[in-house]
């Protein structure tokens, strides 16, 4: 059928009430919310957006309510979408923008892509990756992977990737996501080496839409973890209190996710498998701990300093 693209979308919407189809891959993806309220009745008041693109550049794309259980699990960042019904909406302006792999790649930021079950009701094709063709244009899957020792040189807030392997994964823990309210963040502490440096990668994993893979991060696993943040300098020794925190577009996988996705043609974690290969399992074992109350960052050594 007749395609469009973001491009072209941005340039005529106003003009428009219906549009071509849109082939897109997806880039980021957010965590799932859910925005229920006691006094108002609504089935599945659920929200997720997405950051997909084509040849032209790249859009925000939200998913809402009863389309999110049905197809939120089967858009993976990678997946390339047949978008046909589709409405266009200008942007809300208040939401977290991920950090793109590709600083080239052109932003529209004024619409998004609106998918609902009605008005219109969107029809949504996922194209396997064996169909996809080259002659579509559509941008591959870009990543800003750091090393351990990189990190201390980036500035406060920097958007990264890491691959590393867990020595240390705390317990669950939770907190207020403000003062006197009934909602919780759950977050849990882990570290990670991956042989660049004596420190290891301290991440503050706050639970995402992926609880499956959040419950089971264990030692010896191979962690990676997608648009994390970079937190510096809490204290007056900012070396030590470097850390990574995720944002509302991390993803995390471990040992037995990593199959098919889209970093494993990463150099840098091509480098990461070369140097575990290296590695004796037993000497990383015997550095391992899990569980435990993990106070970061650390209070000083004595009551005069604290």
């Amino acid at each position: 059928s007749k395609l469009t693209n973001l491009g072209h979308l941005e340039m005529t919407w106003r003009s428009r009430v219906h549009f071509h189809p849109l082939l897109v891959r997806i880039l980021h993806k957010s965590r799932l919310r859910y925005y229920g309220k006691p006094e108002k009745k609504m089935d599945m008041p659920y929200q997720a957006y997405f950051e997909v693109a084509d040849g032209s550049g790249m859009m925000s794309m939200v998913l809402w309510n009863s389309l999110c259980p049905e197809w939120y699990h089967s858009m993976k960042v990678g997946t390339v979408l047949l978008l046909a019904k589709y409405a266009i909406k200008t942007s809300y302006p208040f939401k977290t923008h991920p950090t793109p792999g590709d600083s080239q790649m052109k932003r529209f930021a004024t619409i998004e892509i609106s998918l609902n079950v009605r008005d219109p009701p969107t029809e949504i094709s996922i194209i396997p990756e064996e169909m996809v063709k080259p002659e579509w244009g559509l941008p591959e899957v870009k990543y800003r992977f750091i090393t351990r020792s990189e990190l201390d040189d980036l500035p406060h807030n920097h958007s990264c990737d890491i691959i590393g392997l867990v020595t240390f994964v705390g317990r669950a823990e939770r907190a207020r996501k403000r003062e006197h309210s009934e909602d919780f963040w759950l977050y849990r502490w882990a570290h990670a080496i991956d042989g660049t440096s004596d420190q290891p990668f301290i991440l503050e994993l706050f639970a995402t839409s992926q609880p499956d893979v959040f419950e089971h991060i264990h030692p010896m696993t191979y962690l990676v973890c997608t648009q994390m943040r970079v937190i510096q300098g809490l204290t007056e020794n900012p070396s030590r209190t470097v850390y990574l925190t995720t944002s509302n577009e991390s993803q995390i996988f471990i040992t037995g996710w990593h199959k098919g996705q889209p970093y494993t043609k990463d150099a840098k974690v091509k480098n990461f498998i070369q140097w575990m290969k290296s590695q004796s399992e037993a000497d990383q074992i015997k550095k391992t701990v899990i569980g435990g109350y993990y106070p970061f960052p650390r209070p000083p050594d004595n009551f005069l300093k604290y």
